[in-house]
């Protein structure tokens, strides 16, 4: 009974993302099937373009939010997991990682609150100081904006809502490091930081991309913190520190889906479906990394 309580989980967890990817291809088609002209004439916030012209900028401001979030988050996230598992005594680990596991569980509207009231006001001269300082590279090119509703600003906040993600997983990698490793590089002379270098982190390295995966996949899909930190446009722009740049396409969803009709519901469907593929491809590439090392032990 339990041998097949087990498998009947599994095979529902395949049915119901068939059922998720058969729902969003189904109600997402007459947006790809409805030409183009006719599409813009009844949808108005298309502005007379075509659906794969909407939805391009929208992806383009989710992947370069999600990346300016890891950028953040990764090495902060791995200093964390580091000090955790090497570094803390047995009580302060348990406790640091008791209150990192716990920021995982609040919810992404409180992020965005946070971002809204108390980010935005303070990072300001950071972003200011950006624009003086190196606004001769595209990237930070100002006036930086006051206040201060960028993609920089909403990828601060991800950055912190993946955090605990990308350290839980890195934690329990860098515990994993055989013992028998640890043990030889320091008898060998090295100090703590040559023995995690050159016995912890090579270990860990897979470990670490597939967190860092992981959490690239939370930060795709996130919708409440962006769309309350975030002023929305459609670009393709790199330019971080001016609002009414980029997008990201859930805070898209749920800002136009309340106004939305017809085909309109259509393309903002079709536009899900997009992420869909777009996460589910990112999970399948971290499930595939930590798969490698499926077969690692201390004694190969």
């Amino acid at each position: 009974m339990f041998s097949a309580s087990a498998k009947y989980a599994g095979v529902l967890i395949l049915v119901v993302l068939a059922a998720v990817a058969a729902f969003l291809l189904i109600q997402g088609w007459p947006a790809i099937s409805t030409p183009s002209a006719e599409l813009a004439r009844r949808v108005g916030f298309l502005d007379d373009q075509s659906v794969f012209a909407y939805v391009g900028p929208l992806v383009f401001g989710t992947v370069l939010a999600a990346l300016i979030a890891l950028v953040i988050a990764t090495p902060v996230a791995i200093g964390v997991a580091l000090f955790i598992s090497h570094y803390a005594p047995r009580r302060v680990a348990s406790t640091l990682g008791y209150v990192v596991d716990l920021l995982a569980a609040i919810p992404s509207v409180v992020y965005g609150l946070w971002g809204g009231l108390w980010l935005m006001p303070r990072i300001y001269p950071f972003t200011e100081w950006l624009s003086n300082t190196f606004g001769w590279i595209p990237l930070f090119e100002g006036p930086a904006a006051n206040p201060a509703r960028t993609i920089l600003t909403a990828g601060v906040v991800l950055a912190v809502m993946v955090l605990p993600i990308i350290t839980a997983v890195s934690r329990e990698i860098f515990l994993q490091t055989p013992t028998l490793h640890e043990e030889a590089a320091l008898a060998l002379g090295a100090t703590r930081w040559e023995m995690i270098r050159t016995a912890v982190l090579p270990f860990a390295r897979s470990g670490i991309v597939s967190a860092t995966m992981l959490g690239l996949g939370r930060a795709l899909g996130e919708t409440m913190a962006v769309a309350m930190v975030l002023s929305p446009g459609l670009l393709y722009s790199i330019f971080i520190l001016k609002p009414g740049q980029q997008q990201n396409i859930a805070a898209n969803i749920a800002l136009e889906f309340p106004e939305a009709s017809g085909l309109g519901v259509n393309v903002l469907i079709f536009t899900g479906l997009v992420l869909f593929v777009i996460t589910l491809l990112v999970n399948m590439f971290a499930r595939w990394i930590v798969s490698r090392r499926a077969e690692f032990s201390g004694a190969n």
